[in-house]
């Protein structure tokens, strides 16, 4: 089995226990189908990845790391590093995220963070190592940690989808704040990486029309 579907495997489990701490949860969840954890490629490559990504489309991104890709040959801190920032901007990136790219690969090879044995760290451990690094805000590292790391006890309360998702399953006027929601997400423990993925999958429902907000 691998990595991908053991998380998978769990969610079923997990989301029955976030349905008996949160009558909220209850709602999300008996309005969304099971959720297959979405896995991404992880370490330097898998950061990196993410902030390409950022701020763009999901067509545009797809463009602009397939040509990364194939202007390095491969993907690794040295690679990025023995281009300087124009090379890099000619692979689509612009000069900001070029620079973040060198940021983070110099933060590797300096031995500031081991993206190879990341796990040893805890969450917190994790996230404040990967903050550190110019470039990478505290959203970036818990996404990265819940989708490259597969880790299940994160949650970005800075993520305004998952605000909005909260505030329609609640019935509230106004989103929570950021350090409301993660005092909130301090319930859902030890599977708030679980409850993200159920409220932005809530979320993506009631956009589409597939779900009807109560007037």
């Amino acid at each position: 089995m691998s990595k991908a579907e053991a998380l998978s495997a769990v969610m079923g489990q997990a989301r029955e226990d976030l349905v008996r701490t949160d009558p909220v949860l209850a709602r999300v969840h008996a309005q969304t189908p099971a959720l297959e954890w979405r896995l991404r490629p992880g370490g330097y490559e898998g950061l990196f990845r993410m902030i390409v990504e950022q701020q763009v489309s999901v067509a545009a991104a797809a463009a602009i790391w397939k040509r990364v890709c194939e202007g390095l040959g491969e993907v690794t801190p040295q690679a990025v590093l023995a281009r300087d920032i124009e090379a890099l901007r000619s692979l689509g990136l612009s000069g900001q995220k070029a620079r973040y790219g060198h940021e983070i690969a110099r933060a590797h090879i300096d031995g500031l963070i081991d993206f190879d044995h990341l796990e040893r760290l805890s969450d917190d451990e994790a996230i404040a190592a990967l903050t550190a690094i110019k470039g990478v805000g505290r959203w970036t590292a818990e996404t990265f940690l819940m989708f490259c790391e597969g880790r299940v006890d994160v949650f970005p309360a800075g993520d305004v989808a998952l605000q909005e998702a909260w505030r329609w399953a609640a019935g509230d006027d106004t989103r929570l704040k950021e350090k409301a929601f993660y005092a909130r997400a301090d319930l859902w423990r030890p599977w708030r990486s679980v409850a993200a993925q159920m409220l932005w999958g809530w979320y993506g429902a009631v956009k589409r029309g597939d779900i009807a907000l109560e007037d």
